[in-house]
């Protein structure tokens, strides 16, 4: 019985189906609403740690839990929802940080409820874009999900909140008409017309065809993800943001593009993404420098922090293009890491801004001796970020760094430099983010923005009020109090699995490496196809072919 359970269905549901139940709720003052949100939550947690832990087979390749009704016939839309390795640590990840942005957001007190019914929409939509095995429904999820952002932006946000959360609109909604006109295509493309994702994957495409449909989903995706030159929403969008949203945005919405690059571009049309490797190879290194050397320009704490994030991302993409195990292995860890890494820091920059009311790093200065307890926590944060050994970051992107080094795709030549380059990136990392906590935390050459020591600091400088997604405060009433246990216990959360990853990375990687080895092959096998009819597929110095069929063939074994 419990195996014809619709676990995923369920785990959908939950969230939508319980906000609708908040105007109903006899609570004037948004105290009720935030422990029923939260209480939302953590049962959809929970749920889907249940449904994982006893019905997915980690060792599996094949996609688990399938369920498939027909929704909308006339349209050939399904329900069709199932994960795999690549979805299920999304979808906890997901789960995690959404539920965890809702504690965070405890002092929320400007439309409460309209707040937490935002989020858990946004809870439910982020799930089923992770899920969706219909590509109309993948659609949709992605649509729906853009609205309680833009909204969560509009509405909780800095004073330039309005422009940050439209800028994002167009930006995203522009982009994901190219998931829609991709997935017609695909589904129109022959005699079969389906929207499955499966079956759609199965279509021998032209390659002309295949070409263009890929080139409009990385665009989709690359606004998600924040690839250069699609990059200038996220650094307003986090900039005006609340901490909650920032968590959310970083954490999880980020990783969709990463997500969608890998089930749509890779898995379905695995000859363009042998045309297309090298170049995502170079995105992906422009990324991690441009967003390094942008991260030192602000001084603005999320925007530094968002700019990171940019940078982040481009190991993503180098091991999504590196044609190794260990390369795409690294790439989705990257993901997992980077969500836990990004929403603690973004959480800690709200808890910062909560004393001092400002995110500008200049008028902070000496604030560390006030506050040891969030400095010590940003701390652990920044180091996890700048990838230090026996954290989360160190491993995932060592393994993209060693994957990209031994694959026997690209030239020697090439394999260097991208490396050398990339390392340039790695480098700059612990300079901005030490700089960042030398201005924030010990600064002795600012002018701080308000007296510390006593109940009474006040701030210098007219008396605006300040609302940033919590209630409205006076910059003179700003008290610097230490960091309260609620903050504590959701800092711990993160950095209990930031540090057991960095310290065991099986933890995490036992759970998506059957698929990620199956990926791999499928690539593998359309580059030998293509390297077959064209020996100088690649550019001839740069990047010249050079696999043998005997290493494709036990890869291969994996997915038969």
């Amino acid at each position: 019985m419990m195996e014809r359970f619709p676990w995923l269905t369920a785990i959908i549901l939950l969230p939508l189906v319980a906000s609708m139940l908040i105007p109903f709720l006899p609570d004037k003052e948004g105290k009720q609403v935030r422990w029923y949100a939260l209480g939302v939550g953590i049962a959809d947690f929970f749920l889907m740690c249940y449904a994982f832990w006893n019905h997915y087979d980690a060792s599996s390749a094949t996609f688990q839990l399938v369920e498939k009704y027909a929704w909308v016939p006339q349209l050939g839309l399904n329900w069709a929802v199932s994960v795999d390795g690549v979805s299920v640590p999304l979808v906890l990840l997901a789960g995690l940080v959404t539920t965890l942005s809702m504690f965070a957001a405890w002092q929320v007190d400007r439309k409460p409820r309209l707040f937490y019914f935002l989020m858990l929409l946004l809870y439910s939509a982020q799930i089923a874009v992770f899920v969706a095995q219909d590509i109309l429904l993948l659609f949709i999820a992605w649509e729906v999900e853009l609205i309680p952002v833009y909204l969560l932006v509009s509405i909780w946000g800095g004073k330039n909140r309005r422009y940050a959360a439209t800028k994002f609109l167009l930006y995203t909604a522009a982009a994901s008409i190219f998931i829609l006109v991709a997935g017609l295509a695909m589904a129109f493309y022959g005699d079969n017309i389906t929207f499955d994702m499966v079956e759609l994957g199965l279509k021998n495409y032209p390659l002309g065809l295949e070409l263009l449909l890929y080139a409009g989903l990385l665009v989709a995706f690359g606004v998600k993800l924040a690839i250069f030159p699609m990059h200038t929403w996220l650094p307003d969008a986090h900039g005006e943001a609340s901490a909650p949203v920032s968590m959310i945005l970083a954490g999880v919405l980020l990783k969709m593009g990463g997500y969608g690059l890998i089930r749509l571009n890779m898995e379905m049309l695995p000859d363009a993404h042998v045309r297309f490797a090298p170049i995502l190879a170079m995105l992906g290194v422009i990324n991690i420098i441009y967003g390094a050397l942008n991260s030192f320009a602000q001084k603005n704490m999320k925007r530094r922090l968002a700019f990171s994030s940019i940078s982040h991302m481009g190991f993503v993409l180098l091991g999504i293009a590196s044609y190794t195990d260990l390369g795409i292995s690294g790439a989705m860890l990257q993901m997992i890491s980077h969500g836990l890494i990004a929403a603690v820091l973004f959480f800690l920059a709200g808890v910062t801004y909560d004393r001092t009311h400002t995110m500008a790093m200049n008028e902070m200065g000496n604030i560390g001796q006030a506050m040891p307890k969030v400095f010590a926590l940003f701390t652990v944060g920044s180091m996890a970020s700048l990838a230090l050994p026996g954290m989360s970051g160190f491993v995932s992107e060592l393994a993209v760094f060693v994957g990209v080094t031994t694959s026997d795709i690209y030239s020697s030549p090439f394999r260097i430099l991208t490396v050398l380059l990339a390392a340039v990136g790695l480098i700059l990392t612990p300079v901005y983010l030490l700089s960042m906590l030398r201005q924030v935390f010990y600064n002795p050459g600012a002018a701080p923005a308000c007296v510390l020591g006593g109940a009474s600091n006040s701030k210098n400088g007219d008396d605006e009020a300040v609302c940033f997604g919590t209630s409205c405060v006076l910059p003179g009433n700003a008290v610097y109090n230490d960091a309260k246990p609620r903050e504590l216990f959701i800092a711990a959360c993160f950095f209990v699995l930031i540090i057991g990853i960095g310290v065991y990375p099986k933890l995490a990687t036992q759970i998506y490496d059957a698929k990620t080895v199956a990926v791999n092959a499928q690539m593998r096998q359309s580059y030998t196809q293509v390297a077959q009819k064209n020996s100088q597929f690649y550019a001839k110095k740069v990047l010249a072919p050079s696999i043998a069929e005997s290493k494709v063939a036990p890869v291969l074994g994996v997915i038969e």
